[in-house]
């Protein structure tokens, strides 16, 4: 797509000569002779950069109606880029017009390459601008759709109503908070809740897998690197410290966070401060930290793989979000709102579930929690025609049923017959995959061994 420019002269000579030079450019030109025609022009169309000459029918030395104009184009357009045209040697002028807000000037007579390199600038950065300007207010529009109470974040369940509570009390604060869970419970839909509910709203949510980064470039993604400073380095680049500055970082699965580098970490949650790999310039870092872990972070101190003094650093704030399978209340509310969320996505009406639909949602124990549940509901979306029913869904045999079809047929056991029981069947469903079993029994991978061992299970 051409980009669109407006030269702005009351000399048809230059105006003329000017037309020629960017159209064979490959610009889309425009022309205006007066400040009212070039005004009537912002207010038609978008222009990426504008040409100004600022002498008119007033006078032809002083520039003050071209100066101005500069004032009443910025009100109608910020993201403008404005190239003042000044006669040769009015210097002076030239810098009136860069402080009323033009980017850049061309003195008259122009040298072609000049201004062409001038102009190719102006529109790369326009473009820029323009770009972030649309980003800022994407993300607004996020941050505004996260509200307490709101459909992002359903609290119906007490054992959910507890959690937005203690949050609520906890968010506009720059204390650290540490998100233990499940996988899958919606850790990250928090913390975008607590980010709009801060005092750093405004700035930037960096969240950073930290599962994802390798012990070898862990430096260089946390804290940037300088060029140069190692072999693949041809550029600097920003850490995500740097990137998250006024804001909040999301360190998300802080336990996979490798053992040598744990101790970088704390030092710039302590200090505040850092420098970027290959540079000696100390930075400081001002932003918010949470973090989330599904692992059991004392277990991980207990056996050496996670520092105490980060965790003790990390935890200011601990809040468990509780698993689906306890949050019944949201189930059918959280489904309504995944299914208007896919109805969009994939450009369809949003689909109705039937009441059997409904009742498999319920039946369910959901050991993949809310991510499980959006997985199912977008396979519905694609399958069902009018209305969602169970099949759409593709659920497995509900581990939850299962158990109670033990408890059922137990009634005469002791408690911990029982108990042995469930474990036991619930190892068979899921063969080779302790960690996926500890899940479905809402036990953290240390009580779970803790259980095998009473009951003498392999």
């Amino acid at each position: 797509m051409k980009e669109s420019l407006l030269i702005a002269d009351d000399d048809p000579d230059v105006m003329s000569a000017l037309r020629y030079l960017l159209q064979t450019e490959g610009y889309e030109v425009t022309t205006a002779a007066s400040p009212n025609e070039v005004l009537s022009a912002l207010k038609r169309k978008n222009f990426a950069v504008v040409l100004l000459d600022l002498n008119y029918s007033k006078d032809t030395t002083s520039g003050q109606e071209g100066l101005a104009l500069i004032a009443q184009m910025n009100k109608l357009d910020a993201s403008l880029a404005i190239v003042a045209m000044t006669a040769w040697g009015s210097i002076e002028t030239a810098v009136k017009a860069m402080q009323a807000g033009a980017r850049d000037f061309v003195q008259k007579p122009w040298e072609n390459e000049r201004l062409l390199t001038i102009v190719a600038n102006q529109v790369h950065l326009t473009q820029a601008v323009r770009q972030a300007s649309r980003l800022t207010e994407e993300n607004k529009l996020l941050r505004s759709e996260i509200t307490p109470g709101g459909q992002v974040l359903v609290s119906h369940s007490a054992a959910m109503q507890s959690v937005v509570e203690r949050l609520e009390q906890v968010a506009a604060t720059d204390a650290c908070i540490l998100l233990t869970g499940e996988n899958g419970t919606g850790k990250s839909y928090l913390v975008d809740f607590i980010h709009a509910q801060s005092q750093r709203r405004d700035a930037s949510l960096i969240k950073v897998n930290m599962g994802g980064i390798t012990e070898s470039l862990f430096e260089s993604e946390m804290f940037g690197h300088v060029k140069g400073a190692f072999t693949d380095a041809r550029d600097n680049r920003l850490g995500r410290f740097e990137l998250a500055e006024g804001g909040t970082l999301f360190l998300d699965e802080i336990a996979n966070t490798p053992l040598s580098q744990q101790m970088k970490l704390l030092r710039v949650l302590e200090e505040k401060q850092f420098e970027k790999v290959g540079s000696s310039r100390t930075q400081v870092s001002d932003c918010r930290i949470i973090c989330a872990t599904n692992s059991d972070l004392d277990h991980a101190v207990a056996s050496g793989a996670f520092r105490k003094d980060l965790l003790y650093r990390i935890n200011t704030i601990e809040i468990e979000v509780p698993p689906l399978r306890h949050r019944q209340e949201d189930i059918i509310p959280l489904a309504e709102y995944v299914l208007g969320k896919m109805a969009r996505k994939y450009n369809k009406k949003t689909l109705q579930m039937s009441a059997a639909a409904c009742a498999a949602l319920q039946s369910y124990s959901w050991p993949g929690n809310v991510r499980e549940l959006t997985n199912a509901l977008e396979r519905a979306t694609l399958l069902a025609t009018d209305v969602i029913e169970p099949q759409c869904l593709g659920l497995a045999t509900h581990p939850m049923t299962s158990a109670a079809s033990a408890v059922t047929s137990c009634q005469h056991a002791t408690l911990e017959q029982i108990e042995k029981q469930v474990i036991e069947q619930r190892i068979q469903e899921y063969p080779n995959d302790n960690l996926h079993v500890a899940s479905t029994l809402g036990l953290s991978k240390s009580a779970f061994y803790r259980y095998l061992k009473k009951h003498n299970l392999k």
